[in-house]
Protein backbone atom coordinates (compact mmCIF):
# COMPACT_ATOMS: atom_id res chain seq x y z
CA UNK A 1 0.00 0.00 0.00
CA UNK A 2 1.25 3.07 -1.19
CA UNK A 3 0.62 6.55 0.39
CA UNK A 4 0.43 9.31 -1.16
CA UNK A 5 1.74 12.90 0.48
CA UNK A 6 -0.30 15.84 -0.62
CA UNK A 7 0.23 19.51 0.12
CA UNK A 8 -1.70 20.77 2.74
CA UNK A 9 -4.02 23.41 1.63
CA UNK A 10 -4.18 26.77 3.04
CA UNK A 11 -7.54 27.44 5.08
CA UNK A 12 -9.19 30.12 4.05
CA UNK A 13 -10.79 32.60 7.23
CA UNK A 14 -14.37 31.93 7.62
CA UNK A 15 -15.83 35.55 7.31
CA UNK A 16 -17.19 36.54 10.65
CA UNK A 17 -21.48 36.65 10.42
CA UNK A 18 -23.32 40.10 10.76
CA UNK A 19 -24.73 40.10 14.18
CA UNK A 20 -28.36 41.08 14.27
CA UNK A 21 -29.37 44.28 15.67
CA UNK A 22 -30.30 44.26 19.12
CA UNK A 23 -34.19 44.93 19.28
CA UNK A 24 -36.45 43.87 21.98
CA UNK A 25 -39.70 41.72 21.03
CA UNK A 26 -42.50 43.32 20.35
CA UNK A 27 -44.42 41.53 23.66
CA UNK A 28 -41.36 43.53 25.80
CA UNK A 29 -40.55 46.43 23.07
CA UNK A 30 -44.17 48.34 24.35
CA UNK A 31 -43.68 47.83 28.34
CA UNK A 32 -39.93 48.62 28.22
CA UNK A 33 -41.16 51.68 26.23
CA UNK A 34 -43.83 53.02 28.48
CA UNK A 35 -41.81 52.47 32.15
CA UNK A 36 -39.12 54.17 29.91
CA UNK A 37 -41.37 57.49 28.97
CA UNK A 38 -43.02 56.83 32.77
CA UNK A 39 -39.47 57.40 34.46
CA UNK A 40 -38.38 60.51 31.65
CA UNK A 41 -41.23 62.28 32.89
CA UNK A 42 -42.14 61.05 36.16
CA UNK A 43 -39.05 59.69 38.23
CA UNK A 44 -35.96 62.06 36.31
CA UNK A 45 -37.32 65.15 37.64
CA UNK A 46 -38.18 64.19 41.20
CA UNK A 47 -34.60 62.84 41.28
CA UNK A 48 -33.06 65.33 39.95
CA UNK A 49 -34.97 67.66 42.61
CA UNK A 50 -33.55 65.65 45.59
CA UNK A 51 -29.94 65.97 44.24
CA UNK A 52 -29.75 69.39 43.34
CA UNK A 53 -31.30 70.14 47.47
CA UNK A 54 -29.54 67.62 49.32
CA UNK A 55 -26.12 67.20 47.33
CA UNK A 56 -25.57 70.58 45.78
CA UNK A 57 -22.86 70.18 43.43
CA UNK A 58 -22.52 66.66 43.55
CA UNK A 59 -21.71 66.72 46.89
CA UNK A 60 -23.49 65.57 49.89
CA UNK A 61 -24.52 68.31 51.99
CA UNK A 62 -28.00 67.94 53.39
CA UNK A 63 -27.24 71.01 55.93
CA UNK A 64 -27.85 73.23 53.02
CA UNK A 65 -31.50 71.76 52.63
CA UNK A 66 -32.13 71.71 56.15
CA UNK A 67 -31.49 75.39 56.58
CA UNK A 68 -33.19 76.48 53.65
CA UNK A 69 -36.18 74.47 55.29
CA UNK A 70 -36.00 75.67 58.66
CA UNK A 71 -35.34 79.48 57.70
CA UNK A 72 -38.11 81.96 59.11
CA UNK A 73 -39.47 82.95 55.70
CA UNK A 74 -39.80 79.32 55.13
CA UNK A 75 -41.51 78.39 58.40
CA UNK A 76 -44.17 81.20 58.00
CA UNK A 77 -44.64 80.36 54.57
CA UNK A 78 -45.54 76.70 55.57
CA UNK A 79 -47.69 78.10 58.36
CA UNK A 80 -49.62 80.00 56.29
CA UNK A 81 -49.97 76.94 53.48
CA UNK A 82 -51.01 74.80 55.87
CA UNK A 83 -53.61 77.34 57.28
CA UNK A 84 -54.82 78.50 54.41
CA UNK A 85 -55.33 75.21 52.76
CA UNK A 86 -56.78 73.30 55.71
CA UNK A 87 -59.57 75.73 55.92
CA UNK A 88 -59.85 76.42 52.55
CA UNK A 89 -60.99 72.58 52.39
CA UNK A 90 -62.97 72.93 55.15
CA UNK A 91 -64.83 75.26 52.83
CA UNK A 92 -64.66 73.58 49.44
CA UNK A 93 -65.80 70.28 51.43
CA UNK A 94 -68.93 72.20 52.74
CA UNK A 95 -70.20 73.43 49.67
CA UNK A 96 -69.30 70.75 47.31
CA UNK A 97 -71.21 68.69 49.53
CA UNK A 98 -74.13 70.51 49.42
CA UNK A 99 -74.14 70.55 45.72
CA UNK A 100 -73.27 67.11 45.28
CA UNK A 101 -76.11 65.81 47.43
CA UNK A 102 -78.77 68.48 45.74
CA UNK A 103 -77.59 66.96 42.49
CA UNK A 104 -77.13 63.57 43.35
CA UNK A 105 -79.88 62.60 45.66
CA UNK A 106 -83.01 65.61 44.82
CA UNK A 107 -85.32 66.00 41.47
CA UNK A 108 -84.16 69.45 41.26
CA UNK A 109 -84.40 70.71 37.96
CA UNK A 110 -81.86 71.77 35.77
CA UNK A 111 -79.07 69.20 37.06
CA UNK A 112 -77.05 68.99 33.65
CA UNK A 113 -76.42 72.91 33.27
CA UNK A 114 -76.04 73.86 37.06
CA UNK A 115 -73.34 70.98 36.73
CA UNK A 116 -71.45 72.47 33.76
CA UNK A 117 -71.56 75.43 35.32
CA UNK A 118 -70.20 74.76 38.85
CA UNK A 119 -67.48 72.53 37.06
CA UNK A 120 -66.80 75.40 34.80
CA UNK A 121 -66.39 77.89 37.55
CA UNK A 122 -63.47 75.56 38.62
CA UNK A 123 -61.82 74.91 34.71
CA UNK A 124 -60.77 78.54 34.74
CA UNK A 125 -57.52 79.67 35.72
CA UNK A 126 -57.18 80.25 39.57
CA UNK A 127 -55.65 83.74 38.98
CA UNK A 128 -58.54 84.04 36.68
CA UNK A 129 -60.80 83.49 39.85
CA UNK A 130 -58.85 86.13 42.13
CA UNK A 131 -59.22 88.43 39.37
CA UNK A 132 -62.72 88.47 39.04
CA UNK A 133 -63.24 88.63 42.81
CA UNK A 134 -60.93 91.57 43.12
CA UNK A 135 -62.70 93.24 40.45
CA UNK A 136 -65.93 92.46 42.36
CA UNK A 137 -64.98 94.05 45.57
CA UNK A 138 -62.67 96.41 44.94
CA UNK A 139 -63.29 100.32 45.57
CA UNK A 140 -64.51 101.14 42.29
CA UNK A 141 -66.69 98.04 41.49
CA UNK A 142 -68.98 98.37 38.96
CA UNK A 143 -71.39 95.82 41.01
CA UNK A 144 -70.92 97.56 43.93
CA UNK A 145 -71.80 100.79 42.16
CA UNK A 146 -75.05 99.13 41.21
CA UNK A 147 -75.56 98.15 44.97
CA UNK A 148 -74.89 101.10 45.90
CA UNK A 149 -72.22 99.62 48.56
CA UNK A 150 -69.37 101.91 46.77
CA UNK A 151 -66.91 102.02 49.88
CA UNK A 152 -65.17 105.02 50.47
CA UNK A 153 -62.01 105.99 47.94
CA UNK A 154 -58.79 104.36 48.97
CA UNK A 155 -60.58 101.55 50.65
CA UNK A 156 -58.69 98.41 51.36
CA UNK A 157 -59.79 95.46 48.74
CA UNK A 158 -61.21 92.85 51.34
CA UNK A 159 -59.72 90.33 49.76
CA UNK A 160 -56.07 90.81 50.05
CA UNK A 161 -54.66 88.74 52.85
CA UNK A 162 -55.20 85.14 54.64
CA UNK A 163 -59.55 85.72 54.50
CA UNK A 164 -59.63 86.09 50.80
CA UNK A 165 -57.09 83.49 49.78
CA UNK A 166 -59.39 81.02 51.92
CA UNK A 167 -62.19 82.58 50.55
CA UNK A 168 -61.95 82.14 47.21
CA UNK A 169 -59.85 78.99 47.18
CA UNK A 170 -62.50 77.16 49.02
CA UNK A 171 -65.11 78.32 46.26
CA UNK A 172 -62.82 76.97 43.05
CA UNK A 173 -61.81 73.97 44.80
CA UNK A 174 -66.22 73.16 45.84
CA UNK A 175 -66.34 71.13 42.46
CA UNK A 176 -63.42 69.51 43.66
CA UNK A 177 -65.27 67.92 46.55
CA UNK A 178 -68.63 67.44 44.26
CA UNK A 179 -66.66 65.24 41.60
CA UNK A 180 -65.47 63.13 43.98
CA UNK A 181 -68.83 62.86 46.00
CA UNK A 182 -70.79 62.09 42.65
CA UNK A 183 -68.11 59.65 42.05
CA UNK A 184 -69.48 57.80 45.07
CA UNK A 185 -72.83 58.40 44.78
CA UNK A 186 -72.57 56.50 41.57
CA UNK A 187 -71.00 53.28 43.89
CA UNK A 188 -74.23 52.82 46.06
CA UNK A 189 -76.53 50.21 45.11
CA UNK A 190 -80.24 51.46 45.13
CA UNK A 191 -81.29 48.67 47.03
CA UNK A 192 -80.23 50.51 50.14
CA UNK A 193 -82.91 53.19 49.53
CA UNK A 194 -85.35 50.89 48.67
CA UNK A 195 -85.10 48.57 51.74
CA UNK A 196 -84.92 52.07 54.06
CA UNK A 197 -88.00 53.69 52.05
CA UNK A 198 -89.85 49.73 52.95
CA UNK A 199 -89.15 50.50 56.68
CA UNK A 200 -90.76 53.68 56.41
CA UNK A 201 -87.12 56.11 56.60
CA UNK A 202 -88.14 59.54 54.71
CA UNK A 203 -85.19 60.84 52.65
CA UNK A 204 -83.50 63.02 55.00
CA UNK A 205 -83.12 60.25 57.51
CA UNK A 206 -82.13 58.22 54.20
CA UNK A 207 -79.58 60.78 53.66
CA UNK A 208 -78.84 61.52 57.00
CA UNK A 209 -77.94 57.71 58.23
CA UNK A 210 -77.59 55.68 55.29
CA UNK A 211 -76.17 58.05 52.32
CA UNK A 212 -73.75 60.17 54.35
CA UNK A 213 -71.93 57.40 56.29
CA UNK A 214 -71.58 55.28 53.53
CA UNK A 215 -70.09 57.95 51.86
CA UNK A 216 -67.43 58.65 54.66
CA UNK A 217 -64.45 57.95 52.95
CA UNK A 218 -65.26 59.95 49.96
CA UNK A 219 -65.93 62.89 52.55
CA UNK A 220 -61.92 62.27 53.42
CA UNK A 221 -60.38 61.92 49.88
CA UNK A 222 -62.25 65.19 48.73
CA UNK A 223 -61.05 67.35 51.70
CA UNK A 224 -57.39 65.79 51.44
CA UNK A 225 -57.82 66.67 47.67
CA UNK A 226 -58.79 70.11 48.38
CA UNK A 227 -56.21 70.13 50.79
CA UNK A 228 -53.60 69.46 48.42
CA UNK A 229 -54.95 71.24 45.32
CA UNK A 230 -54.96 74.56 47.83
CA UNK A 231 -51.26 73.10 48.68
CA UNK A 232 -50.28 73.92 45.58
CA UNK A 233 -52.20 76.45 44.32
CA UNK A 234 -49.91 79.37 42.81
CA UNK A 235 -52.33 82.05 40.96
CA UNK A 236 -54.85 82.72 44.06
CA UNK A 237 -51.84 83.46 46.63
CA UNK A 238 -50.17 85.36 44.21
CA UNK A 239 -52.39 88.01 43.47
CA UNK A 240 -53.92 88.10 47.04
CA UNK A 241 -51.38 87.58 49.09
CA UNK A 242 -48.29 88.97 47.33
CA UNK A 243 -49.53 92.64 47.26
CA UNK A 244 -49.69 92.28 51.03
CA UNK A 245 -46.60 90.19 51.69
CA UNK A 246 -48.45 87.12 52.98
CA UNK A 247 -46.07 84.56 51.67
CA UNK A 248 -47.22 80.80 50.76
CA UNK A 249 -44.63 78.48 50.13
CA UNK A 250 -45.30 78.65 46.02
CA UNK A 251 -45.12 82.27 46.23
CA UNK A 252 -41.93 82.32 48.13
CA UNK A 253 -39.93 80.01 46.01
CA UNK A 254 -41.21 82.35 42.90
CA UNK A 255 -40.55 85.44 44.53
CA UNK A 256 -36.77 83.61 45.52
CA UNK A 257 -36.50 82.64 42.14
CA UNK A 258 -37.25 85.72 40.78
CA UNK A 259 -35.13 87.94 42.77
CA UNK A 260 -31.95 85.72 43.08
CA UNK A 261 -32.41 84.09 39.51
CA UNK A 262 -30.25 80.50 39.28
CA UNK A 263 -28.12 81.11 42.12
CA UNK A 264 -31.22 80.15 44.44
CA UNK A 265 -31.95 76.96 42.79
CA UNK A 266 -30.16 74.90 45.78
CA UNK A 267 -32.73 76.83 47.92
CA UNK A 268 -35.68 76.56 46.01
CA UNK A 269 -34.70 72.75 45.33
CA UNK A 270 -35.44 72.05 48.99
CA UNK A 271 -38.52 74.32 49.75
CA UNK A 272 -40.01 72.76 46.47
CA UNK A 273 -39.50 69.75 48.50
CA UNK A 274 -41.32 71.04 51.79
CA UNK A 275 -44.07 71.87 49.35
CA UNK A 276 -44.13 68.89 47.98
CA UNK A 277 -43.94 66.85 51.39
CA UNK A 278 -46.94 68.73 52.51
CA UNK A 279 -48.40 67.71 50.08
CA UNK A 280 -47.50 64.25 49.64
CA UNK A 281 -48.87 63.91 53.38
CA UNK A 282 -52.32 65.30 51.78
CA UNK A 283 -51.91 61.91 49.05
CA UNK A 284 -51.01 59.55 51.42
CA UNK A 285 -53.50 60.02 53.55
CA UNK A 286 -56.35 59.90 50.83
CA UNK A 287 -54.60 56.18 48.94
CA UNK A 288 -54.43 55.07 52.90
CA UNK A 289 -58.17 55.58 52.83
CA UNK A 290 -59.01 54.39 49.49
CA UNK A 291 -57.16 50.95 50.86
CA UNK A 292 -59.23 51.09 54.14
CA UNK A 293 -62.49 51.26 52.10
CA UNK A 294 -62.33 47.96 50.43
CA UNK A 295 -62.92 45.68 47.25
CA UNK A 296 -65.78 46.62 44.70
CA UNK A 297 -68.99 45.84 45.21
CA UNK A 298 -71.39 44.59 42.28
CA UNK A 299 -73.84 47.07 41.98
CA UNK A 300 -77.25 46.03 39.66
CA UNK A 301 -78.61 49.49 39.42
CA UNK A 302 -76.97 52.61 41.02
CA UNK A 303 -78.11 54.99 42.60
CA UNK A 304 -80.99 57.59 41.87
CA UNK A 305 -82.67 60.14 42.97
CA UNK A 306 -84.98 59.20 45.77
CA UNK A 307 -85.48 63.10 47.37
CA UNK A 308 -88.76 64.60 46.26
CA UNK A 309 -88.27 67.93 46.65
CA UNK A 310 -92.37 68.68 45.70
CA UNK A 311 -93.28 72.79 46.61
CA UNK A 312 -89.57 73.26 47.61
CA UNK A 313 -88.22 72.26 43.95
CA UNK A 314 -88.05 75.62 42.42
CA UNK A 315 -86.18 76.77 45.87
CA UNK A 316 -83.47 74.67 45.65
CA UNK A 317 -82.95 75.26 42.14
CA UNK A 318 -83.06 78.79 43.03
CA UNK A 319 -80.52 78.20 45.95
CA UNK A 320 -78.22 76.26 43.68
CA UNK A 321 -77.78 79.12 41.14
CA UNK A 322 -77.81 82.10 43.75
CA UNK A 323 -74.58 80.09 44.29
CA UNK A 324 -74.01 79.88 41.06
CA UNK A 325 -74.27 83.75 41.28
CA UNK A 326 -72.08 84.23 44.08
CA UNK A 327 -69.77 82.12 42.86
CA UNK A 328 -69.29 82.96 39.08
CA UNK A 329 -72.03 85.38 37.99
CA UNK A 330 -71.19 88.46 40.09
CA UNK A 331 -67.53 88.00 39.87
CA UNK A 332 -66.97 87.74 36.07
CA UNK A 333 -69.73 90.51 35.66
CA UNK A 334 -67.57 92.96 37.72
CA UNK A 335 -64.27 91.51 35.68
CA UNK A 336 -66.39 92.28 32.60
CA UNK A 337 -67.57 95.93 33.21
CA UNK A 338 -63.77 96.34 34.03
CA UNK A 339 -62.51 95.88 30.90
CA UNK A 340 -65.00 97.32 28.91
CA UNK A 341 -65.03 101.16 30.83
CA UNK A 342 -62.20 103.13 29.75
CA UNK A 343 -60.84 103.93 33.02
CA UNK A 344 -61.14 102.84 37.08
CA UNK A 345 -64.29 104.63 38.73
CA UNK A 346 -66.03 105.27 35.42
CA UNK A 347 -69.51 103.72 35.47
CA UNK A 348 -70.72 101.56 32.46
CA UNK A 349 -73.30 103.01 30.37
CA UNK A 350 -74.48 102.87 26.83
CA UNK A 351 -71.66 105.78 26.72
CA UNK A 352 -68.86 105.04 28.19
CA UNK A 353 -69.25 100.96 26.86
CA UNK A 354 -65.81 100.11 25.01
CA UNK A 355 -64.15 97.18 23.48
CA UNK A 356 -60.74 99.23 23.17
CA UNK A 357 -58.76 97.01 25.91
CA UNK A 358 -60.06 93.76 24.26
CA UNK A 359 -58.93 95.14 21.24
CA UNK A 360 -55.63 96.45 22.93
CA UNK A 361 -54.81 92.80 24.24
CA UNK A 362 -55.99 90.81 21.09
CA UNK A 363 -54.67 92.96 18.60
CA UNK A 364 -52.00 95.57 19.01
CA UNK A 365 -50.06 94.50 22.21
CA UNK A 366 -47.41 92.32 20.57
CA UNK A 367 -46.78 90.30 24.26
CA UNK A 368 -50.60 89.65 24.86
CA UNK A 369 -50.84 88.40 21.20
CA UNK A 370 -47.96 86.85 21.67
CA UNK A 371 -49.08 85.24 24.83
CA UNK A 372 -52.38 84.14 23.22
CA UNK A 373 -50.34 82.04 20.09
CA UNK A 374 -47.93 80.89 23.01
CA UNK A 375 -50.65 79.53 25.31
CA UNK A 376 -52.86 77.88 22.31
CA UNK A 377 -49.61 76.11 20.72
CA UNK A 378 -48.63 74.90 24.09
CA UNK A 379 -51.62 72.88 25.01
CA UNK A 380 -52.95 71.82 21.63
CA UNK A 381 -48.87 70.64 20.87
CA UNK A 382 -49.11 68.82 24.45
CA UNK A 383 -52.62 67.72 24.11
CA UNK A 384 -52.20 66.39 20.69
CA UNK A 385 -48.98 64.58 21.79
CA UNK A 386 -50.28 62.79 24.82
CA UNK A 387 -53.47 62.23 23.18
CA UNK A 388 -51.94 59.88 20.96
CA UNK A 389 -49.48 58.03 23.32
CA UNK A 390 -52.10 57.31 25.98
CA UNK A 391 -53.23 55.19 23.15
CA UNK A 392 -50.44 53.14 23.58
CA UNK A 393 -49.79 53.83 27.25
CA UNK A 394 -53.85 52.69 27.84
CA UNK A 395 -53.24 49.86 26.06
CA UNK A 396 -50.01 48.34 27.45
CA UNK A 397 -51.51 49.23 31.52
CA UNK A 398 -54.18 47.37 30.82
CA UNK A 399 -52.65 44.29 28.76
CA UNK A 400 -48.74 44.04 28.63
CA UNK A 401 -47.49 45.49 31.91
CA UNK A 402 -48.98 43.19 34.58
CA UNK A 403 -48.31 43.94 37.60
CA UNK A 404 -45.78 46.59 37.47
CA UNK A 405 -48.69 48.65 36.58
CA UNK A 406 -49.35 50.07 39.48
CA UNK A 407 -45.66 51.34 40.33
CA UNK A 408 -45.60 52.87 36.83
CA UNK A 409 -49.07 55.13 37.22
CA UNK A 410 -47.32 56.01 40.73
CA UNK A 411 -44.88 57.39 38.83
CA UNK A 412 -46.80 58.62 36.11
CA UNK A 413 -48.77 60.53 38.40
CA UNK A 414 -45.51 62.28 40.71
CA UNK A 415 -46.05 65.47 38.73
CA UNK A 416 -49.59 65.82 38.23
CA UNK A 417 -50.43 65.20 42.34
CA UNK A 418 -47.67 67.38 43.86
CA UNK A 419 -47.91 71.36 43.01
CA UNK A 420 -46.97 72.66 40.13
CA UNK A 421 -44.14 74.30 41.58
CA UNK A 422 -41.93 71.59 42.48
CA UNK A 423 -41.93 70.07 38.79
CA UNK A 424 -40.82 74.00 37.64
CA UNK A 425 -38.08 73.55 39.56
CA UNK A 426 -36.85 70.39 38.90
CA UNK A 427 -37.35 71.12 35.29
CA UNK A 428 -35.15 73.97 35.36
CA UNK A 429 -32.42 72.04 37.21
CA UNK A 430 -32.55 69.44 34.47
CA UNK A 431 -32.19 71.49 31.39
CA UNK A 432 -30.58 74.35 33.18
CA UNK A 433 -27.21 73.31 31.66
CA UNK A 434 -26.43 71.71 28.16
CA UNK A 435 -28.27 68.34 27.26
CA UNK A 436 -25.46 65.50 26.98
CA UNK A 437 -24.51 63.73 23.93
CA UNK A 438 -26.16 66.85 21.50
CA UNK A 439 -24.59 69.88 24.04
CA UNK A 440 -28.00 71.83 23.30
CA UNK A 441 -29.81 73.45 26.52
CA UNK A 442 -33.37 73.93 26.45
CA UNK A 443 -33.64 76.15 29.17
CA UNK A 444 -35.33 79.26 28.27
CA UNK A 445 -36.91 77.72 25.12
CA UNK A 446 -40.55 76.65 24.63
CA UNK A 447 -39.31 73.23 24.86
CA UNK A 448 -38.86 73.22 28.69
CA UNK A 449 -42.55 74.33 28.99
CA UNK A 450 -43.40 72.08 26.59
CA UNK A 451 -41.67 69.34 28.58
CA UNK A 452 -43.18 70.54 32.01
CA UNK A 453 -46.67 70.11 30.33
CA UNK A 454 -46.67 67.15 29.09
CA UNK A 455 -44.97 65.39 32.51
CA UNK A 456 -47.92 67.20 34.22
CA UNK A 457 -50.74 66.47 32.06
CA UNK A 458 -50.07 63.04 30.99
CA UNK A 459 -52.28 61.39 34.03
CA UNK A 460 -54.93 64.15 32.79
CA UNK A 461 -54.65 62.29 29.36
CA UNK A 462 -55.07 58.52 30.28
CA UNK A 463 -57.79 59.11 32.19
CA UNK A 464 -60.57 58.49 29.23
CA UNK A 465 -58.51 56.32 27.27
CA UNK A 466 -57.98 53.89 30.46
CA UNK A 467 -61.50 54.15 31.33
CA UNK A 468 -62.62 53.29 27.33
CA UNK A 469 -59.38 50.20 27.20
CA UNK A 470 -60.85 48.38 30.28
CA UNK A 471 -64.39 47.90 28.38
CA UNK A 472 -62.79 46.44 25.51
CA UNK A 473 -63.07 43.17 25.22
CA UNK A 474 -59.84 41.07 24.13
CA UNK A 475 -61.26 39.57 21.06
CA UNK A 476 -60.63 41.92 18.83
CA UNK A 477 -56.79 41.84 19.64
CA UNK A 478 -56.89 37.75 19.65
CA UNK A 479 -58.42 38.03 16.24
CA UNK A 480 -56.15 40.48 14.99
CA UNK A 481 -53.35 38.01 16.47
CA UNK A 482 -55.14 34.80 14.17
CA UNK A 483 -54.47 37.27 11.19
CA UNK A 484 -50.86 37.60 11.41
CA UNK A 485 -50.67 41.13 12.92
CA UNK A 486 -48.13 42.49 15.29
CA UNK A 487 -48.40 44.33 17.84
CA UNK A 488 -47.83 47.37 16.23
CA UNK A 489 -50.06 46.88 13.59
CA UNK A 490 -52.52 45.90 15.56
CA UNK A 491 -52.69 49.00 17.67
CA UNK A 492 -52.17 51.30 14.24
CA UNK A 493 -55.50 49.77 13.07
CA UNK A 494 -57.49 48.11 16.12
CA UNK A 495 -56.92 49.92 19.06
CA UNK A 496 -55.95 53.29 17.70
CA UNK A 497 -59.81 53.63 15.81
CA UNK A 498 -61.73 52.06 18.76
CA UNK A 499 -59.68 54.35 21.69
CA UNK A 500 -59.74 57.39 19.07
CA UNK A 501 -63.02 59.09 20.22
CA UNK A 502 -61.86 58.84 24.41
CA UNK A 503 -58.01 60.35 22.99
CA UNK A 504 -60.09 63.20 21.25
CA UNK A 505 -61.52 63.75 24.74
CA UNK A 506 -58.47 63.73 26.36
CA UNK A 507 -56.52 66.21 24.19
CA UNK A 508 -59.00 68.46 24.99
CA UNK A 509 -59.06 67.95 28.76
CA UNK A 510 -55.20 68.50 28.35
CA UNK A 511 -56.18 71.65 26.29
CA UNK A 512 -58.46 72.94 29.11
CA UNK A 513 -56.00 72.84 32.08
CA UNK A 514 -52.85 73.60 29.82
CA UNK A 515 -54.12 77.04 28.32
CA UNK A 516 -54.83 79.14 31.42
CA UNK A 517 -51.80 77.28 33.52
CA UNK A 518 -49.70 79.26 35.60
CA UNK A 519 -48.19 77.54 38.23
CA UNK A 520 -45.31 75.77 35.68
CA UNK A 521 -44.74 78.31 33.39
CA UNK A 522 -44.74 81.23 35.45
CA UNK A 523 -41.12 79.81 36.61
CA UNK A 524 -40.41 78.51 33.23
CA UNK A 525 -41.01 81.28 30.82
CA UNK A 526 -38.78 83.87 29.08
CA UNK A 527 -38.97 86.88 26.49
CA UNK A 528 -40.73 84.92 24.07
CA UNK A 529 -42.56 82.39 25.87
CA UNK A 530 -44.89 84.15 27.27
CA UNK A 531 -48.46 82.38 28.36
CA UNK A 532 -51.70 83.90 29.03
CA UNK A 533 -51.48 83.22 33.08
CA UNK A 534 -47.32 84.76 33.33
CA UNK A 535 -49.23 88.12 31.06
CA UNK A 536 -52.05 88.28 33.28
CA UNK A 537 -50.31 88.32 36.54
CA UNK A 538 -47.63 90.66 34.94
CA UNK A 539 -50.47 93.31 33.71
CA UNK A 540 -52.24 93.07 37.29
CA UNK A 541 -48.91 93.88 38.81
CA UNK A 542 -48.11 96.88 36.78
CA UNK A 543 -51.99 98.15 37.75
CA UNK A 544 -53.36 97.74 34.11
CA UNK A 545 -56.52 96.00 35.68
CA UNK A 546 -58.67 96.72 32.48
CA UNK A 547 -56.18 94.89 29.96
CA UNK A 548 -55.80 92.00 32.66
CA UNK A 549 -59.83 91.57 32.88
CA UNK A 550 -59.72 91.75 28.81
CA UNK A 551 -57.30 88.56 28.76
CA UNK A 552 -59.56 86.72 31.72
CA UNK A 553 -62.32 87.31 29.88
CA UNK A 554 -61.27 86.14 26.53
CA UNK A 555 -59.29 83.06 28.10
CA UNK A 556 -62.38 81.95 29.77
CA UNK A 557 -64.44 82.16 26.62
CA UNK A 558 -62.14 79.82 25.31
CA UNK A 559 -62.20 77.92 27.82
CA UNK A 560 -65.88 77.78 27.72
CA UNK A 561 -65.87 76.76 23.87
CA UNK A 562 -63.87 73.97 24.68
CA UNK A 563 -66.05 72.63 27.19
CA UNK A 564 -69.09 73.14 25.36
CA UNK A 565 -66.98 70.95 22.25
CA UNK A 566 -66.68 68.20 24.86
CA UNK A 567 -70.12 67.83 26.08
CA UNK A 568 -71.13 67.11 22.35
CA UNK A 569 -68.14 64.63 22.28
CA UNK A 570 -69.20 62.67 25.03
CA UNK A 571 -72.42 61.80 24.10
CA UNK A 572 -70.36 59.07 22.17
CA UNK A 573 -67.92 57.90 25.75
CA UNK A 574 -68.25 55.91 28.33
CA UNK A 575 -70.26 57.33 31.12
CA UNK A 576 -68.87 59.22 33.79
CA UNK A 577 -65.83 60.32 31.52
CA UNK A 578 -66.51 63.89 31.24
CA UNK A 579 -67.51 64.97 35.09
CA UNK A 580 -70.27 66.96 34.51
CA UNK A 581 -72.15 64.62 33.11
CA UNK A 582 -74.22 63.47 36.14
Amino acid sequence: MTLVLRPSRKREPVPALPLPPLRLPAELGLPALIILIALLLGGLPFLRLVLAAFAPGWQFAPETAFAAMTGRSAITATLHTLDTSFFSALGALAIGTVVALALGVTDVRGKRPLAFAFVFSMMIAPQVAALAFLSLLAPNSQVLMLLGLTPAPGTANPLLGRGGIILVMALHHAPLVAITLWTGLRSIPHSLVEAAQMEGAGPATITSRIIVPVLRPQFIAAGLIAFVAGVGNFGIPALLGLPVNYLTLPTLIYRRLSSFGPESLPETAALALLVGAVAALGILAGMAVARRQGGKVEIERPLEPFWLLGPARPFVAAGLWLLLLVKLGLPFFALLSEALTPALGVPLSWQTLTFDKFAEVLFRQAVTIRAFWNSFWFAAVAAILLSLTSIAFAYGLERRIGRLRRPVELIVELPYALPGVVLAIACILIFLRPLPLIGVSIYGTPFIILFAYLARFLPLALKAPLAAMAQIEAHHEEAAKLDGAGLWQMLRFIVAPILAPAAAVSALMVFLVAFNELTVSALLWSSGTETLGVVLFSLKEAGLAGEAAAIAISASAVILAAMLLLDLLGRHLPRNVLPWRI
